[in-house]
């Protein structure tokens, strides 16, 4: 994640995912790449570690008017104020941008870098 990326987090969370509340503030240079920010699930297989799309994240600029209803801007880690949890453990949730392809990482590193 950029340095200078930040969250909005509302006044309460709803169940069960609190990351569906939540609003990430991107920096104006990365504004073509709202679309692209996922919170995502890690599995594991024999492979190693499969990150799977649960769902796309809430994007605004910078220079956006904040929402009345969040509070914030916060930076982006750590956000979790808890943790989700099934019967047997605790689950883990991550962010990552998801490209469509090279060019589009190559540009993303080159405006992160």
């Amino acid at each position: 994640m950029p340095d200078d990326m930040r969250y909005l987090k509302p006044k309460e969370f709803s169940k069960p995912f609190i990351e569906k509340t939540m609003i990430f503030i991107l920096p104006d240079r990365l504004k073509d790449f709202r679309k692209d920010l996922y919170h995502v699930r890690k599995r594991e297989n024999e492979d190693g570690a499969i990150y799977v799309p649960l769902f796309r994240a809430q994007c605004i600029l910078g220079r956006d008017p904040i929402p009345p209803e969040y509070h914030g801007p916060f930076n982006a880690y750590p956000f979790y104020s808890k943790v989700a949890r099934n019967k047997r453990h605790y689950l883990d949730y991550y962010m990552l941008f998801v490209f469509n392809g090279q060019p589009d990482y190559a540009k993303f590193r080159s405006l992160t870098a």
